[in-house]
This record gives structure tokens, C-alpha cells and sequence, in this order.
């Protein structure tokens, strides 16, 4: 199956990286993006062994669900609009877009109705396009603070979106900001912020290299995306 041979292939990819890094393989979490693909390809990908998986799309995401059986989660990787908050706790295990407190307090009030403690990564925009969501990297201590504690969430970490360019190095910027805001919040608030969701099919060898701990692959895997017109 061509989706399991490009996930292995890139799994071994990203292990490569991560030793020459000196990191250890199983530091970096390889998470398929199956936006715009059917629920019978993340079928044949579950069948296949493929465990977990993103999505931008809360309805997307709820109408492919309904008709997977097996073992799998799914993560949140686009924008959570409040009024999709209680579909969200209800469909995802980790939600990567957080970048409002107001969201975060809803998510965390729904996650205690159902039970729940809901992981969660707050998304910084690193490369200060306005296209992009995310909370500014200046706000983030002032966001973080104000959720440390939080009943109802475990705030994992942080997520961004490198910058849509060819430059590697404005690229690579962006990562290292990422991460060492992540370093600075850890030390300021004494938290412990495990993830960064950062890099995708084009850009993930930069990203583990920064320190990536998660990494957002989708046409890699599972080839090129017909968007609906």
C-alpha cells in the first residue's frame, strides 16, 4: 500500500535526522494530515497499521469518524472556531490551535462536562503574516499565565506554521523562535511544555532539527490534495 511505503519511508527519514541531531528516534512524533482525503483512505491507512492522524476541519473530521472502525485518534491542527468548541473535546485528542484565552476556557469547560482532561498546544504565528491564526510570540507569557492550572486542560506545549517562502533561513527562524519561547515560558513559569508542533511535508527535516516534536505531514503520505472547488 503506497500510504504505508511513504510512511515508513519518512519515518525512517526523521529518524536519520534525529540521530544526527543527537536526539533519540522516538522524540519526534510523525502525525499524516488527511485533510481532503476520504474516510475510505484513512480506512485502508488505519488497516495498515496508521494510528493517528490531523485534521484542519471540524465537520471534515466528524464525518469521516462516523464511518472508521479500529484503533485511532485524531488531532485538531486548524483553526477551532468557538462555536465548534464542544465537537472538538468530543472528536480530538490533542488540539494544536489554541490561540485565544476565551477558546481555551470554553474547551476547558466543556472537557470537565464529559470527563475530560483535553491536551491541548498553543499556536504562535511566528512569521507575523496576517494570513496566518495564532497568538502573537509578545502575548504568549500573558496567555500561558493566565491557563497554568487550568481544570479541564493539559497545555502541552506550542504549535506553529513556518512561513510561506522559499527562504530556508526565514524558515529556520521561525523555528527557533518557536522554540526558544517555549524555552523561556518553561523557565518563567515552571511548566513543563513537552511538544512543538512544527514543520510539514516541505519543511519537517528543518523543524526536527530545531526541535520538533511533532511534525504535520500530509501529501508526503498520502499524495498530492484535490480541493473541492
Amino acid at each position: 500500500m503506497y500510504i504505508r511505503e511513504n510512511y515508513d519511508r519518512i519515518r525512517m527519514h526523521i529518524d536519520q535526522i534525529s540521530r544526527s541531531c543527537s536526539r533519540a528516534s522516538d522524540s519526534v512524533t510523525l502525525l499524516p494530515v488527511s485533510k481532503t482525503f476520504p474516510a475510505t483512505v484513512i480506512q485502508q491507512s488505519i488497516d495498515a497499521g496508521l494510528s493517528i492522524f490531523g485534521e484542519n476541519r471540524i465537520q471534515e473530521a466528524s464525518s469521516k469518524i462516523e464511518e472508521l472502525t479500529g484503533n485511532y485518534t485524531f488531532h485538531l491542527i486548524g483553526h477551532l472556531q468557538s462555536n465548534k468548541v464542544k465537537q472538538a473535546v468530543s472528536l480530538f485528542d490533542m488540539i494544536h490551535s489554541i490561540d485565544k484565552l476565551s477558546t481555551a476556557k470554553k474547551v476547558a469547560k466543556e472537557a470537565i462536562k464529559v470527563g475530560k482532561i483535553q491536551k491541548i498546544l498553543i499556536q504562535v504565528n511566528t512569521s507575523g503574516e496576517e494570513s496566518k491564526n495564532g497568538c502573537t510570540p509578545g502575548s504568549a507569557l500573558e496567555l500561558f499565565t493566565a491557563l497554568k492550572g487550568t481544570e479541564g486542560l493539559d497545555v502541552q506545549g506550542l504549535m506553529t506554521i513556518g512561513p510561506l517562502t522559499d527562504d530556508l533561513e526565514q524558515i529556520r527562524a521561525s523555528f527557533i523562535m518557536l522554540r526558544k519561547l517555549r524555552d523561556s515560558l518553561q523557565e518563567n513559569l515552571s511548566m513543563k511544555l513537552p511538544h512543538l508542533s512544527m514543520g510539514m511535508s516541505g519543511d519537517y527535516k528543518i523543524a526536527i532539527e530545531e526541535g520538533a516534536t511533532i511534525v504535520r505531514v500530509g501529501s508526503a503520505i498520502f499524495g498530492t490534495r484535490h480541493y473541492p472547488q
